[in-house]
């Protein structure tokens, strides 16, 4: 069972936006805050990502092949130097073609090309696997390090420089892709000694197969025990290890990912409240939707018309 896989899918609301920018310095890019997890990939040239806010880090100087991940989708600037006064990406010009808009930008100076866009992933109820990621990831690709996001870095570069038939699938494709490289990426980058939280459970040989079950049947009814059981545990410790790691105690996340499932299910598919149920472990549609209101704050009815709406 793949559980960042599920995990990311569970909180997807759209397919990715992006634009290409090209800038020759000087030039200056202010980014609003989106609604999801931002990203940059450099194509070419070098630049710098400047974040905003009281506790924001120091510029970040960033070359060709470099990837940035924002967690939150929070506001920064992009620039070819951190002195250059930025305008606001609201107010430029986005010209629009296939297989992705161009956003041209600054003097005659020397040119950076970059892929910017964002995820549209929910963030009123992120999975803890992303809330708990840092909320900027920063990976050079070059010397060899990541070959495989750096070969989807490489793959976007040439669409993006000559499209050609099939490009317009593609493109999309790559940076929808691009997202599990990146935290794939991270994940892996984390020391297997002394790692924690949820790059330590991934790997985890007992806190991984009890997720890996709750993933795969949500509607079993499991208990601490019977998931302690399959991590050759006593139920203390595996309770410990497990809350260590995840950051909340196992039936905590069996219920989360159990109303994670629903919602899905409400809003991708026609099946009825009592099938959700069954899916989700509950025994009754009045069982279900008294958890799925108490979690949610509607009810399951309500919470598919508005996200059909939205």
């Amino acid at each position: 069972m793949d559980i960042l896989t599920e995990a990311l899918a569970s909180m997807r609301t759209a397919r990715p936006a992006s634009v290409r920018t090209d800038g020759r310095a000087p030039w200056g890019l202010r980014l609003p805050p989106v609604a999801g997890a931002g990203f940059h990939v450099v194509l070419y040239g070098t630049c710098w990502l400047i974040p905003v806010g009281d506790s924001a880090d120091g510029p970040i100087p960033l070359s060709p092949g470099d990837v940035v991940f924002l967690r939150d989708g929070s506001g920064h600037v992009l620039a070819d130097h951190p002195d250059t006064v930025p305008v606001d990406a609201e107010a430029c010009r986005i010209e629009g073609g296939a297989p992705i808009g161009t956003l041209t930008l600054g003097g005659d100076g020397a040119p950076t090309s970059l892929l910017c866009g964002s995820y549209h992933l929910d963030q009123g109820r992120p999975h803890p696997v992303v809330r708990r990621l840092p909320a900027l990831i920063h990976l050079p690709t070059r010397h060899g390090r990541h070959p495989e996001l750096a070969a989807a870095v490489q793959l976007l570069g040439a669409e993006l420089e000559n499209p050609r038939i099939g490009s317009t699938g593609i493109v999309p494709a790559l940076v929808d892709a691009l997202l599990l490289y990146i935290l794939r990426a991270w994940f892996e980058d984390q020391p297997a000694a002394g790692a924690a939280g949820w790059a330590a459970a991934l790997r985890d040989t007992a806190v991984a197969p009890a997720l890996a079950a709750i993933h795969r049947a949500p509607a079993t009814p499991w208990t601490v025990e019977s998931l302690a059981d399959r991590a050759g545990l006593s139920r203390a410790a595996f309770a410990r290890r497990f809350t260590s790691m995840v950051g909340e105690p196992p039936m905590a996340y069996l219920t989360r990912w159990r109303m994670t499932t629903a919602a899905r299910l409400l809003r991708e598919s026609e099946a009825p409240l009592t099938s959700v149920a069954a899916q989700t472990g509950y025994g009754s549609e009045y069982a279900f939707a008294k958890a799925f209101k108490r979690e949610f704050g509607r009810a399951p009815g309500g919470y598919r018309r508005e996200a059909r709406a939205a």
